[in-house]
């Protein structure tokens, strides 16, 4: 039975109070048992009438009372397409009404977010510029199942939630609304309304492509879809070979400080590409690993607590512009791989928090769903929704932004349910136990995803505890990353390092330690953020001795991780020796290139990512047992390590070997595999890194004359505080 044209006078109350349950309901156009009907809700009107696109009126909309107007048209036998013209007391204007629009989502949407297998999920949600129905402008959707109302709001509405009411999708929580004419640039924010009628905090959209600069907290209507590439093959590089035999040295680098311009502003992606990128490929850095860059509220907080999981975070300029980034890091031969945080989130009062009303995104037991370290939130990993939103923001930076991996942060806080608690803090598992059984299938689903959809993408694990089968494949029970970070061997070997050399012989397993579990998983050896700040000093700075002695443990140190299996990574400012530990709100203290030290130290480590890229030996088994052999590993009382780096048969094999005493050790004898000349091919004691320029003469000669397991030995001079690298040249 069709409906009477006029509007139920509750209907009219309800869309004047924005407690409409349903707005497109009541809205726009209605056929009725007397002709086609056209309602709207219009503020500070004199006048309304429909009139064509084209301008031609069709008819006056009566005013029903207060801002409610509606009007009857019996001759109408189609639904009209129509334009809302408007007389104020300033002027007159018309526009598409957005409640003359049908949906954009369908029943396929919300079964794919419902069974969290909505792979292209920012496809479809978050403010999407589209042509619908004819006419250009955004859709906008969100996922609030428990909301009594949504509404979009920005300058385009007055920030006004009763003009932007939005249609909600049962079957999946999801509301949605197309509002015409909208371009990118639109600020906006959503208005949600509890389940129990309390108006929430104004909130940013959990999929905002982009947002206002802080403290400004606004989404904003963006296009990620038609940037400009020119990295095809690059992008088509990647998909050959495997990431673990080929060579991978990070820069980790804090976009906010690692360079800043006039008055401490902060460089744009644009600068960042005309100065980072060809600093990172000159010192022979294979990618560049960013701090996160998803929009953050906190600069102290170094984007490790995002709100904007889509969105490139403005401090440095647009998505494009970012996009740009990417670009030239490729032209460069530089990959990008952005920090990305799943484990946690904020609670301010425009993110994710209570999104509508209640824990959505979140855990509603604070025993599960809230992380006393951080005074964060812990995301609902069991509740597919949440983990499809999660899989869609992994996904999007290397869809959209040609990414070439996420490193996870702080996965051991995902792991298990007791990280950081005490006891009587935490909620169990069923079966009793500590580990959480919804992150750890989160985390398989999320890596299969990555590396399904995008084989040249890698992941890489954040993971500081024993657990099992990290980088293991999912099929084989692991967890699926590609690599992780070694946290084990930074702390010991750091540890080691701070020593002064007169003690280091009774520390010398934890250089040594490390390789009774270097291949049990896919390592990069991190020298990273966490450990110059927090008061823990510079890597300099936790040298012993006098400044040269400072200087030459660094070299040998770097010279030691270089040569030892597992990728590498270095935070920015370690590679020219900073002295104070980094400060996030401030730029490297470049100034310390003017010294000769320094520079230096620059330069070792420009030619140590050189040999290393150079000489498979060095990289291509990282991950396998068959490309290290110990040479000396007990000679404590000396200090002394050395040990053979080897590729395939055809790749000539490196002794590496490493003096953490400042004597220097004369006619040191080791084992060695073949006879004949091996070339000296790095000395971080060289006088070109400010070393004491104790050498071999650019060559050894090993005899056929068995030591240490070995068939030929050579008689070596160490040089102190120093690690060589020899490289057989056959005869």
């Amino acid at each position: 039975m069709l409906e009477n044209w006029r509007a139920k006078e509750e209907d009219v109350d309800a869309i004047a109070a924005a407690r409409q349950k349903d707005p497109f309901a009541v809205l726009g156009p209605h056929l009725t048992a007397e002709g086609w009907t056209i309602r709207a809700f219009v503020t500070d009107a004199l006048s309304v009438r429909a009139i064509t696109r084209k301008g031609a009126p069709i008819v006056e909309l009566g005013r029903r009372r207060g801002d409610f107007f509606e009007g009857l048209i019996p001759e109408a036998t189609e639904r009209p397409v129509y334009r809302l013209e408007v007389a104020r007391a300033e002027g007159v204007d018309s526009y598409e009404d957005s409640y003359a629009f049908g949906p954009v989502l369908g029943p396929l949407d919300d079964y794919l977010l419902v069974e969290g297998a909505h792979t292209q999920l920012y496809r479809r949600l978050g403010a999407q510029l589209a042509r619908h129905e004819g006419a250009d402008g955004v859709v906008f959707a969100v996922w609030a199942p428990d909301a009594s109302r949504v509404s979009v709001v920005g300058d385009f509405n007055q920030w006004d939630g009763r003009k932007c009411q939005m249609r909600k999708r049962i079957d999946s929580g999801l509301w949605e609304i197309f509002i015409p004419q909208l371009s990118a640039g639109a600020v906006y924010k959503y208005e949600i309304v509890s389940a129990d009628g309390v108006v929430q905090p104004l909130k940013a959209d959990p999929f905002g492509f982009e947002a206002e600069m802080r403290p400004s907290t606004a989404s904003i209507v963006a296009r990620t879809t038609d940037f400009s590439w020119s990295d095809a093959g690059y992008l088509e590089n990647l998909k050959h070979g495997e990431a673990r035999r080929r060579p991978i040295s990070i820069f980790e680098v804090h976009l906010g400080s690692w360079r800043r311009g006039d008055d401490n502003r902060f460089l744009s992606y644009d600068e960042l590409a005309d100065q980072l990128i060809p600093y990172a490929a000159d010192l022979g850095f294979t990618h560049l690993e960013l701090l996160p860059i998803s929009e953050h509220p906190l600069d102290a907080s170094w984007g490790y607590q995002p709100i904007g999981l889509f969105a490139p975070t403005r401090r440095h300029g647009e998505p494009e512009a970012f996009a740009r980034f990417v670009d030239r890091a490729h032209a460069a031969g530089l990959g990008v791989i952005l920090d990305w945080v799943p484990a946690h989130f904020p609670t301010d009062a425009h993110g994710l928090a209570h999104f509508d009303g209640g824990p959505l995104y979140e855990y509603a037991d604070p025993r599960k769903g809230f992380q006393p370290d951080w005074n964060t939130a812990i995301y609902d990993f069991g509740r597919q929704e949440v983990a499809n939103f999660l899989y869609a923001s992994a996904l999007y930076w290397i869809d959209r932004f040609h990414v070439d991996g996420l490193r996870v942060d702080a996965v051991a806080s995902m792991l298990y349910l007791d990280y950081s608690r005490k006891p009587g803090e935490w909620l169990p598992n069923a079966e009793g136990g500590n580990e959480n059984h919804e992150a750890i299938a989160f985390l398989k689903r999320a890596n299969e995803l990555v590396y399904g959809l995008f084989p040249g993408a890698m992941t890489i694990a954040e993971e500081s505890t024993a657990f099992s089968g990290v980088s293991s494949p999912t099929n084989l029970g692991g967890l699926g990353f590609g690599f992780k970070w070694n946290m084990g061997w930074m702390h010991d070997t750091l540890e080691y390092m701070s020593r002064d050399p007169i003690y280091r012989r009774w520390s010398h397993d934890k250089m040594t330690f490390g390789l009774l579990y270097a291949f049990a998983e896919n390592f990069i050896l991190p020298i990273s953020h966490d450990e110059v700040a927090h008061g823990k000093g510079s890597v300099l700075a936790k040298m012993p001795g006098d400044e040269w002695r400072r200087f030459a443990n660094a070299r040998a140190y770097y010279g030691f991780m270089w040569g030892h299996p597992g990728k590498k990574l270095l935070f920015m400012g370690q590679e020219f020796g900073q002295t104070n530990e980094w400060n996030c709100d401030e730029a490297l203290p470049w100034w310390l290139l003017d010294f000769w030290p320094h520079q230096g130290l620059q330069a070792l480590v420009r030619d140590l990512n050189r040999l290393y890229r150079e000489t498979p030996a060095l990289y291509a088994r990282d991950c396998e047992s068959q490309g290290f052999r110990w040479i000396v590993v007990d000679d404590e009382m000396q200090s002394v390590l050395a040990f053979l780096r080897m590729g395939e048969e055809s790749d000539p094999p490196v002794a590496v070997v490493c003096n953490f005493t400042p004597e220097v050790r004369r006619n040191y004898r080791i084992g060695l595999p073949y006879s004949g000349r091996w070339r000296e091919a790095l000395n971080t004691d060289a006088s070109l890194y400010g070393g004491s320029n104790v050498s071999n003469m650019g060559a050894v000669e090993a005899e056929p004359r068995s030591l240490h397991g070995l068939p030929a030995s050579a008689a070596l001079t160490l040089p102190p505080l120093a690690t060589l690298f020899l490289i057989y040249q056959a005869r």
